[in-house]
Parts: C-alpha cells; structure tokens; sequence
C-alpha cells in the first residue's frame, strides 16, 4: 500500500486509477530522485511509454490534456479563454474516440482545461464511468459544484478537480468576478467532506505573486483540504494580453524560493510549472510529457503554446505526436541547460520562433491569434532578466538536482532516439 502524507497524517492511497493515485504519481513525476526512480514508478509506466513509443514511432506523453469547449461561465481578467470564440466544443463522440486512441497509445491521465470543463460535466462523468482505467481531472473556477456533483466524483472514483483561486477574497474576486471566491471556498467545503483530494490551482502575477507564496495561503488551502497545488505564472498569450501582470524576474525568483521551502517544510506537493516542473527534463511539452488538443481539435505542445499544424479531426493522435511541428519541438528541447528556464514561451522566446518556423505551425488562439514573433517580443526582456537570476538560483540548489538534471537530458535524448530516431522522415 502506498501513502502521503497531507497536512501531517499519513493517508493510504488507493490503487491506480483511483484520483489519488494521480496525486502520487504526480509527486513521483514531478519529483523524481533520480532516473532510476524515474524508471521505476508506477507500475513501471516510464518504461511502458518508452515502449509504446518505440511501437508507434512517437514520444508518446503521460497526460492528454484536452478541452471539452471553449465557453466559460466567467470572464476573468488577463485570461484568454474570455477571448475565445464561443461554440467550440469536442462533441461527446469525439471526446470518446480521442479517449479510445489515447489508451491505445498507452495514456492513462486525462486533464481537462477550457473554457470551463465543468460546463459538460454531464458529458464528463459519463466518459468517466466508460473509461474506468483512467485518470481524469479538471481545472475548474469551482462555481458549478454542487453537492450533487461532488457525490457522483465520490461513487466513481477516477475524477479529481483542481480548483482556481487567485489568493485572498478580493485578489480572487478582482480577477474573476464578486462573489467567485466564496464559491470556491464552499465547493472545498463539499470536497473534503466527501474525501476528494482535490488541489488548488492559482496563477500569480505582478498583484498576487506575495499572496500566493505565502505561508498564510498555503496554510489555509491545507486546512480546506487541498491535497496539492498547481501554480502557473501568468503568460501573456494572445495579441491583446494585458503586459502588465507578468512577474518581473525579482517575482519570479520570490515565488521560486518561499514555494520551495514552504514545500520541504511541510512535505507538500506544489508543482510550479515554470520554477519547478519538471526539474528533470525542462520543458515536457510536445508529447514527452504533455499534449494539449483545444475545443476546435487542434493539437498543441501544451495548453499554452498556441501553435499547431495538426487537428484531431483530419488526423489520428499517433499522427498529430508524429507532425513536423511536434518534431521540430522535440528536437529543440531542452531549450536550456538550466531546469529554472525550462519555456520557449518566456524563457527562451527566439525558440519558439524557431521551432513555429521549422514546423510550418499556425497560430491557434481562437479570437486574438499573433505570430510566433510577435508573442516571443513581449519576452525577450523579461527572459533577459530571468537568465541571469535563474542561474544563481540553480547554484543554491540541492546538489542531486544540479547532478541529475544532466542524466535526465541524456535519457531524454535517448528516449528521441528510438521514438522519433525510427522514423525515415527525420
């Protein structure tokens, strides 16, 4: 039996694919000792990826991240989904079809962005039942849950959800609208009463990066129940994003190093996707680690590199992992030697210049699109700011992260090897 230990007791996790079994094998992913541990996880999922991607001639990823539609109940400041247009949504057939090649391809973890999942929670919990071998959560603002809701999670057991919250009342509230922070405090409330182990998810900018690192905030997402937390830095995707909520290097780095400790102190999961996911290769975007496919079908790197130049609806997902423009993007990666500058987005914005370039990639941000050049514009500066910074930071970290960040390149190069490597298009 294996455990965690959340909020100071020891809890029993059930079998995969119970949605707390996702939670440890995310801290086992994200937190990896070694390549040996790496190797070894789950019921050795690494090596069974590495073998389905041998077999199907692609880097085959752990998570398939995908958007039920494009509609959101909310319009939240500085999001780009209020930007979207409205009326895009993956059909339940489609959804279910996507499903199946996913689990033919070997891929057991589904995560559902948006637009706001939980508008087709109907059509969810349904796939749910159908697909009972795999992980399925939802990034959620949290305003449709209910208890009705909440009970039907329960009795299937393979649905988890991570909920948005921007730090205070009025940090939330300011963002997403009055009265949405109480809303996620009560679906917490429900959650734990029925013992989901859900997590918060916050993204931090230049007005609540403090808040989000703090003690207090952290402190009480635990006390609400949550059994781990996703933190996303605000990027400003999309030809009308609003500049002034990206976080300055000196922010950055603040966030890196309270997360980091508040994590080792108290023994908890915070996975902050551009400070300390993935320490091990960098960048997982691309189908090493993640494939992102929006509302219309298109097939991404991530959920926020907005680029493609495959749909789900003229090619199969094997396919769309094989593209050009997905290749291209293996190939580059990692886009830098230091885990802390894993993104071609902010970190290393002539990347993903290059890469849109090599792959023939199209922008597919529904309402507001923007060439690769004109996104990587609004980075260079801040990316400038972060290199410096970001490598004292990498000095000051644990001697075995610093050791194995090199191995795990190696073992990354070699797994493109025998995936990508096979093809005769390359």
């Amino acid at each position: 039996m294996k455990y965690l230990m959340i909020n100071g007791k020891r809890e029993e996790i059930p079998p995969f694919p119970h949605h707390k079994a996702y939670i440890y094998r995310s801290k086992q992913f994200f937190f990896a000792k070694g390549i040996t541990t790496h190797l070894t996880m789950g019921n050795f999922i690494t090596l069974k990826e590495l073998y389905n991607g041998f077999k199907n001639k692609c880097s085959v990823p752990r998570v398939l991240l995908l958007d039920p539609t494009s509609n959101c109940n909310l319009k939240c400041k500085g999001c780009w989904s209020q930007d979207y247009e409205s009326g895009h949504n993956i059909s339940y057939e489609k959804f279910d079809d996507i499903l199946h090649q996913a689990e033919k391809l070997g891929i057991m973890d589904c995560l559902m962005t948006g637009g706001e999942p939980l508008l087709r929670k109907d059509d969810i919990l349904k796939l749910c039942k159908e697909h009972s071998k795999m992980t399925f959560g939802a990034f959620t603002n949290a305003t449709l849950i209910d208890e009705k809701f909440a009970d039907e999670m329960a009795a299937l057991g393979n649905l988890n959800v991570f909920i948005s919250i921007e730090g205070t009342k009025e940090e939330t509230d300011f963002r997403r609208g009055t009265g949405v922070y109480d809303k996620a405090i009560e679906a917490m409330d429900i959650l734990r009463s029925r013992g989901i182990a859900f997590a918060f998810s916050s993204c931090y900018h230049s007005k609540n990066y403090k808040t989000i690192a703090s003690d207090q905030f952290l402190d009480h997402m635990r006390q609400k129940g949550a059994w781990f937390g996703w933190l996303f830095q605000y990027i400003p995707v999309g030809s009308n994003a609003d500049t002034s909520l990206v976080c300055t290097a000196e922010q950055r780095a603040y966030v890196q190093e309270r997360i980091r400790d508040y994590c080792i102190k108290h023994d908890y999961v915070i996975i902050d996707f551009w400070n300390n996911g993935h320490l091990s290769f960098g960048c997982i975007g691309a189908g090493v680690g993640f494939v992102h496919i929006n509302a219309k079908g298109d097939v991404e790197p991530c959920a926020f590199c907005h680029y493609s130049d495959s749909n789900i609806y003229e090619v199969s997902l094997a396919e769309a992992l094989r593209s050009k423009f997905f290749t291209a993007f293996r190939n580059a990666q990692p886009f830098s030697q230091n885990p802390l500058r894993p993104c071609p987005l902010i970190d290393n914005p002539q990347a993903i210049i290059d890469v849109v370039n090599a792959g023939g990639a199209r922008s597919t941000h529904l309402a507001n699109p923007e060439s690769a050049e004109a996104l990587a514009m609004k980075s260079f500066e801040r990316a400038r700011e972060w290199e410096e910074m970001s490598e004292e930071l990498f000095r000051k970290m644990p001697e075995h992260i610093q050791k194995n960040f090199p191995r795990f390149l190696k073992y990354h190069t070699f797994k493109k090897g025998i995936t990508d490597g096979r093809r005769k298009d390359i």
